[in-house]
């Protein structure tokens, strides 16, 4: 068996130094403010999530978007939101400015290209849609790491757009922050898929039911992914039949002519970044590697006040092997 932390030097990346962290770059289990850069479907699902969930841990979220009259709408709506007689505060929504996104704790990065509509159908199984939108979302994240580099900024940068852990890579690439100031959701979707799935699978029943106590899910969020039926009863068929679910679940939403933004907003945005302020596990992209090699890679981690936890545990030699490949994939699309 295998740990998560020997990745970097299988992958043939000896320096592995910048795994360790030197602090926390938002309010730990304290009131964060929290930008949000772009409110698309994504962005505000995520945004009605963090404003309903989120009261313990943010103090206030400003929102940011190239188009004026929806950034208005949600300014209203949002704040219209609430529990009556002031049983709880809920943070407030103000509209920001580019000039101010990064005065925050957090920036939650929504923006996105390339997302293809639902008239166009579903995308060929054999494309990942994700990487497609890749180079487009590169050049957006240029831009704003160049503007969180000319501010120095200080705080934590929380990628949600696709690919998240390729973007997570180029954003910290850009911005010359530090490693613990970036994580990529985009897993914890994945996970949930996994377990709705392993609920309803008849074949491999046996092993597959025991995803909701003892399963995994590692890797991106796309068609790399890693699911694990268990950690201790690693069944390696089962395992393979409950991902390839996972990875296509998102087709069966575009099947019926919808975008899949609901599950992905909510599950992988909205309530892993609060279990991240919160120091809570959650799934999320870690950065494995050196300065100029190696990759963000999705795990079961919780942040610290000395950086970020992440579960070292013993895998299945062939369990291994699938995380180490989807390690090594990322590693070459940085």
């Amino acid at each position: 068996m295998k740990y998560i932390h020997n990745l970097p030097h299988d992958a043939g990346i000896d320096d592995s130094s910048l795994l360790k962290a030197d602090g926390c770059a938002f309010r730990l289990k304290g009131k964060n403010r929290v930008n949000i850069l772009a409110l698309g479907d994504v962005g505000t699902t995520m945004l009605i999530g963090l404003r309903l969930l989120g009261s313990d841990v943010i103090s206030e979220i400003g929102i940011m978007d190239i188009r004026k009259e929806n950034l208005e709408r949600l300014e209203m709506e949002i704040n219209q939101i609430g529990y009556p007689f002031g049983m709880e505060e809920l943070p407030p929504v103000y509209i920001t400015s580019e000039k101010d996104l990064f005065d925050c704790d957090v920036l939650i990065f929504c923006a996105s290209r390339g997302v293809p509509p639902v008239s166009a159908g579903a995308p060929d199984p054999a494309v990942d849609v994700r990487m497609v939108q890749l180079e487009a979302n590169r050049e957006i994240i240029k831009h704003y790491a160049d503007l969180a580099k000319a501010s120095g900024y200080k705080g934590m940068i929380a990628v949600v757009s696709d690919p998240v852990d390729n973007l997570a890579a180029a954003f910290l690439d850009a911005a010359e922050l530090k490693p613990w100031q970036v994580q990529g959701y985009g897993l914890g979707v994945m996970n949930m898929r996994a377990l709705y799935y392993s609920e309803r699978i008849r074949e491999h029943s046996d092993s597959i039911s025991l995803y909701r106590e003892e399963g995994r899910a590692y890797g991106p969020h796309g068609q790399d992914l890693v699911i694990a039926n268990s950690i201790e009863h690693y069944d390696h068929e089962a395992s393979a039949l409950l991902t390839e679910y996972t990875v296509q679940a998102n087709l069966r939403v575009r099947d019926l002519g919808f975008k899949p933004y609901i599950a992905p907003a909510l599950s992988s945005a909205a309530i892993s970044i609060l279990l991240t302020f919160r120091g809570e596990w959650h799934y999320g992209s870690v950065y494995f590697g050196g300065k100029h090699e190696g990759a963000f890679l999705g795990i079961r981690n919780r942040f610290t006040e000395n950086g970020i936890e992440y579960e070292d545990a013993a895998l299945p030699d062939e369990l291994y092997e699938r995380v180490l490949t989807a390690y090594r994939n990322l590693c070459r699309i940085r």
